[in-house]
């Protein structure tokens, strides 16, 4: 054991994060999952338990292995994997496992498990897009040598899962434009990629509106086979409910999810009911994963969410100061583009639980309960800290650089 922890390198900041984060999962889903667990197994409340438990395990093994690889490696793997995971998402998008109209996962043979390929294709391409931004910095500026080669790979994948999963292909797009933007690319091509971007954004705004003074309202519902247009209904319904909602005597209860998220949030008051004391978990939809923050501030009070919000932000401090220390572009880009993508899926969790956004399916990482999100989040981090155990170790190379030179 002693031999394991002398060989764990790297922040050790992040390491106690994703350890207190762990911890939170462990109580929340235990709680969250308690009645589910009860009624699907008889009386057997520990099942989710025992299963997070796994895949925390699994997932701080992860962790460590990746952060014992030289980050220099994901550079040249970058490639490869990215161009992996195109037609991956092609063949997830028309003959993937569907759920909720959304066609997101696929099933592994053999093991039969399924796994959410964007998942991997987020964490190949800001892999991939790292390594283009360290190798095209001396033309970054140039619009076709510099800002095509880096955008074009964003392009193509926030397209591809954007018709299943609208809420990661938007998170993907914000996450790479902050890294573009720190990456140098002129201020122009952003603003210009924005405007396109914003296009789909603002129709998906306009549709919902017009749907609501049309009289259809949020009953309005249209029946679409093809899969990829079969969530555009669900999309306008969510922001029509997001603009609307509450406004209107809706018999359908559409406005249900924030509704009891908003109840929680009200119970838990400023230091919360306390471990274990949910009572929304019984009504509140998917407590364990889109709705865990509601769940955490019910029973940790609003106290216990400020703390869950500071960790991520000192993790992105960190990581932060990590791309300042960083000698080589490829590993700061690298561990700035997967915190960006971290944090920001945990602030957007956090703002639909609040109703600051429309409902997404995104999950609060390293805390809501397992899945092949948890795992790669763990892959993520064990990438981040092994680009720190590099700067970790170059620092200490430093040191002793000095002493020798202060004995001489």
């Amino acid at each position: 054991m002693n031999q394991l922890l002398n060989k764990t390198k790297g922040d050790k900041v992040i390491w106690a994060l994703v350890v207190l984060l762990a911890l939170m999962s462990l109580l929340v889903v235990y709680s969250s999952t308690g009645s589910l667990a009860y009624k699907m197994y008889r009386g057997n409340t520990e099942v989710y338990l025992f299963k997070q438990v796994a895949f925390i395990t699994i997932g701080i093994m992860l962790i460590y292995f990746a952060h014992m690889v030289n980050y220099t490696l994901y550079s040249r793997a970058a490639q490869i994997v990215f161009l992996l995971t195109i037609p991956l998402l092609i063949y997830t998008l028309f003959f993937g496992v569907k759920l909720n109209e959304g066609s997101r996962w696929i099933r592994l043979p053999i093991i039969n498990l399924t796994f959410q390929t964007s998942d991997l294709a987020k964490l190949a391409l800001f892999m991939y897009v790292s390594r283009m931004l360290s190798k095209k910095q001396e033309v970054i500026k140039d619009f076709k040598k510099g800002f095509l080669p880096v955008i074009i790979p964003v392009a193509i994948t926030c397209i591809l899962i954007a018709p299943a999963n609208l809420s990661t292909a938007l998170l993907v797009g914000a996450t790479s434009m902050m890294l573009l933007f720190i990456g140098r690319v002129r201020m122009k091509h952003l603003v210009l990629t924005g405007l396109v971007a914003l296009i789909p954004v603002l129709f998906l705004v306009f549709t919902a509106v017009y749907q609501h003074n049309s009289g259809n309202g949020i009953k309005a519902k249209a029946e679409q086979k093809s899969r990829l247009t079969a969530r555009f209904t669900t999309w306008v319904s969510r922001v029509e409910t997001f603009i609307y909602g509450g406004k209107e005597d809706d018999e359908d209860d559409h406005n249900y999810q924030v509704n009891q998220a908003k109840i929680a949030i009200a119970k838990g008051g400023f230091f919360g009911l306390g471990p274990g004391n949910s009572e929304q978990r019984n009504f509140l939809p998917h407590p364990y994963s889109d709705f865990i923050y509601a769940i955490i501030i019910e029973e940790y009070g609003i106290l216990g969410g400020a703390v869950v919000m500071l960790v991520y932000l000192i993790f992105l401090f960190r990581s932060i100061q990590l791309f300042r220390k960083c000698p080589y572009a490829f590993g700061a880009f690298l561990a700035l583009a997967l915190s960006f993508t971290l944090v920001i899926q945990a602030m957007a969790n956090m703002a639909v639980n609040v109703n600051l956004f429309p409902v997404t399916g995104v999950t609060l990482p390293l805390v809501s309960m397992g899945g092949s999100s948890f795992l790669f989040t763990c892959i993520a981090i064990g990438i981040i800290l092994s680009v720190s155990r590099y700067v970790e170790k170059t620092d200490l190379m430093k040191l002793e650089e000095t002493a020798a030179k202060s004995e001489e």
